[in-house]
């Protein structure tokens, strides 16, 4: 029998706010434990939330990027459970009215192809605290510095239909939330996770199967493995003779396996109601336009444009968007060289990305600036230097933050254009090598490599290719 995987994801956004959804609390990371929780924050009797107007316009600002509707009126509601670092023992979420409804995102499969997976919902909330277990010899502490930090949950609908699929739209959302400027998209901080509900049935049939929902993946490989190994178990389970339950799942990384964290909750065991600490959200027409008004150039229309002017592939324009430090720098690199796109996007894809995830750097924490990028690629288009030798300048470059003209200067790298000296060292070659030369002659065409190599060595690499190609054709000739 064949199988086929639906797949539905709802990613936690944490949004880029000072302070948290509800109070003046401050949201940065790494202070230390229960320095940044006061009495709303802690629950205690008597206080009232306040709504951060901030959260809400970057809501919006989120809805109008994946042409969502923007509800003019939404409502917060108390969603009601027991956990330890949930001071209140409810959560201020949005349950029948959320603030944006009926979006999507289109998402570019390893095949080339594009695919639209919908986007139920996204709705604020406030993230819960963090119980820590190590260090405290067979107890927990509750750190609650994280309770009421404002949260985006964005809902997708069951598109998916692959492991694959399911990272490139969680990769998609979290390139549009850094786009929008709303989340950090920090995965080792949490800033950024999701929960993946996932379930099998035949292929043909237009019934769901039974999900599990596997929670809190932090990063796109743990996605993946997580999806992949539930979907092998619940194929297993089912052709066994076994029943796939519905049930909460969390995926171990170190053995590679989900395992059952609880059975799954309905809407109704949560017992929503409206919050009557908080009137309803309304959004007038006006905010609405401001923050639309606000929009930057979003990953789509900046890759569309960059084939556009550019003239790159649709993988390429697609790289060099994936973020928008790194869409920006490529520009800044294009303008300062004057031109010449393509030779600037091979070298921002290949060795400037390349160094960059050698030492797990983002962008702005280059040691190379795109100035000093397009100051090297200048010295390939004026043949001062070959490719190959500006490979030797950049890592120089990355290492001592030296320019490329002072590296080139220093170590004495300039590329030989002069005519008479590459031919001196041609017939250095061919008179050291007779044997090589007569079978060349006698038709053994692929000889001809073995010549340039020999050059290129004789001239330390600097021999101009195009003079050294021309010229050796020639002098082999005879």
């Amino acid at each position: 029998m064949e199988w086929e995987t639906v797949i539905g994801l709802e990613i936690h956004a944490q949004l880029a706010t000072r302070s948290k959804i509800f109070s003046g609390s401050a949201t940065a990371y790494g202070a230390d434990p229960n320095t940044q929780a006061n009495l709303v924050d802690l629950g205690y009797p008597g206080v009232l939330p306040v709504l951060n107007g901030a959260a809400v316009r970057m809501a919006v600002r989120f809805g109008l990027a994946t042409g969502a509707k923007i509800a003019r009126r939404s409502i917060f509601a108390r969603k009601n459970y027991f956990y330890p670092d949930l001071p209140k023992g409810y959560q201020i979420s949005q349950y029948e009215r959320p603030v944006v409804e009926d979006g999507s995102l289109d998402v570019m499969l390893e095949d080339g192809t594009r695919k639209t997976i919908g986007i139920t919902r996204a709705h604020l909330e406030e993230d819960a605290g963090k119980s820590l277990h190590e260090d405290f010899h067979g107890l927990s502490g509750i750190d609650l510095n994280r309770a009421g930090t404002p949260l985006l949950e964005i809902v997708s609908e069951p598109d998916m239909r692959s492991a694959r699929e399911a990272v490139a739209y969680m990769k998609k959302i979290h390139t549009l939330v850094r786009y929008l400027e709303i989340c950090d998209g920090n995965m080792q901080e949490g800033s950024f996770r999701c929960d993946a509900n996932v379930s099998v049935r035949p292929k043909g049939q237009a019934e769901f199967g039974t999900r599990a929902e596997i929670k809190n993946l932090n990063s796109f490989r743990y996605v993946e493995r997580a999806i992949n190994y539930e979907v092998d178990r619940q194929i297993e389970l089912i052709t066994g003779g076994g029943k796939v339950v519905q049930e909460t799942r969390l995926y171990d990384p170190d053995i590679g396996e989900t395992r059952p964290m609880r059975s799954k909750e309905e809407a109704n065991d949560y017992r929503y109601f409206p919050d009557p600490d908080l009137l309803p959200l309304a959004i007038d027409e006006a905010v609405i336009e401001s923050v639309r008004a606000s929009l930057p150039e979003l990953p789509d229309a900046k890759a569309a444009r960059f084939m556009r002017e550019h003239e790159l592939s649709d993988y390429d324009a697609g790289v060099l968007t994936a973020s928008r430090e790194m869409a920006n720098f490529y520009e800044t690199v294009v303008k300062k060289l004057g031109g010449h796109p393509k030779l600037a996007a091979n070298w921002v894809m290949g060795e400037f990305s390349g160094a960059l995830n050698r030492e797990s750097l983002e962008t702005a924490q280059s040691r190379i600036d795109a100035d000093a990028l397009a100051g090297l690629l200048t010295r390939i288009v004026d043949n001062t230097i070959s490719g190959k030798i500006a490979k030797e300048v950049f890592e120089s470059m990355w290492l001592e933050g030296a320019s490329a003209d002072a590296i080139i200067e220093a170590k004495g790298l300039k590329q030989i254009t002069d005519t008479s000296r590459i031919e001196t060292a041609i017939d250095e070659v061919m008179a050291n090598n007779p044997g090589q030369l007569a079978e060349y002659r006698s038709g053994k065409d692929k000889l001809f490599g073995f010549f340039v190599g020999q050059v290129m060595k004789a001239t330390q690499g600097k021999a101009n290719p195009a003079q050294l190609n021309e010229l050796l054709k020639r002098k082999l000739a005879g």
